[in-house]
C-alpha cells in the first residue's frame, strides 16, 4: 500500500525515533509498503518519520541512481552500482573521508534542492529486515542516501545542513509547503 508522505512542519519530522524490536507490530507489511511508496514517490530512500512512524527504519535503493545514469557519468562513484537495504536500529559507528558536495532533496520537503557536503564513509551497525545484526561501511553515493536517512531519524533534515543565509532565502517555499501550498505527484500529508 503506498502511504502518504509527511511534509515538513510535521513534529515527528524534528523526533528522535524509537528502537524497535521483532515483536514490532506488521513489520514485514509496513517495510513492504515503504519499499512501495519509495518507489512510487522515485525516492531513492525512505525513512519511517517520513510515514508518520517515529521508529528507527529506513530503507534505501541507490542502484536506482546508476540505473539512470547518462553513459558519460558511468563510472564516477565508487559505489555504483549501488545496493538495496533495510536499515532497523542503525548506529553510526564512524565518518571517514573527505567532505563532498552532492545536490540532495527530499521527498518530505519537495521542489527544494541544495547542495549538501556530508563524508565519503560512514561505518553503521545495523539490523536487516529479520534482526540479523551488521555492521559495514558504506562508500561514495550509498553513504549519503544513509547519512540523509539516518538523519531523519535523529530529527534532522537536510536543509539543517545549509547556511542561515540559504535558509533565509528558502523560508517562503518552506512556509508553503508546511501549509500544503505545493503540488507533487505523489501522496503527501500536511500537519493541520
Amino acid at each position: 500500500m503506498i502511504l502518504p508522505i509527511v511534509a515538513y512542519g510535521s513534529p515527528v519530522l524534528r523526533a528522535v525515533a524509537q528502537e524497535i524490536g521483532p515483536d514490532y507490530s506488521d513489520l514485514p507489511k509496513l517495510i513492504e509498503d515503504m519499499w512501495e511508496t519509495m518507489y512510487a514517490s522515485n525516492g531513492v530512500g525512505l525513512a519511517a518519520p517520513q510515514i508518520n512512524r517515529s521508529i528507527r527504519l529506513f530503507v534505501i535503493d541507490s542502484s536506482q541512481i546508476f540505473a539512470n545514469q547518462d553513459e558519460d557519468e558511468k563510472g564516477m562513484y565508487p559505489d555504483e552500482p549501488g545496493m538495496k537495504g533495510v536499515f532497523i536500529n542503525p548506529q553510526v559507528v564512524g565518518l571517514n573521508g573527505e567532505k563532498w558536495s552532492y545536490n540532495e532533496g527530499c521527498l518530505s520537503i519537495p521542489k527544494i534542492r541544495e547542495d549538501i557536503y556530508r563524508n565519503a564513509e560512514v561505518r553503521l551497525k545495523y539490523q536487516d529486515e529479520t534482526f540479523t545484526e551488521h555492521e559495514h561501511s558504506f562508500i561514495g553515493i550509498t553513504a549519503r542516501i544513509i547519512l540523509h536517512e539516518y538523519d531523519h531519524l535523529e530529527g534532522k533534515l537536510f536543509i539543517d545542513h545549509i547556511s542561515l543565509l540559504k535558509k533565509k532565502l528558502i523560508k517562503k517555499k518552506l512556509d508553503d509547503i508546511s501549509k500544503g501550498k505545493v503540488k507533487v505527484d505523489y501522496k503527501m500529508a500536511f500537519q493541520k
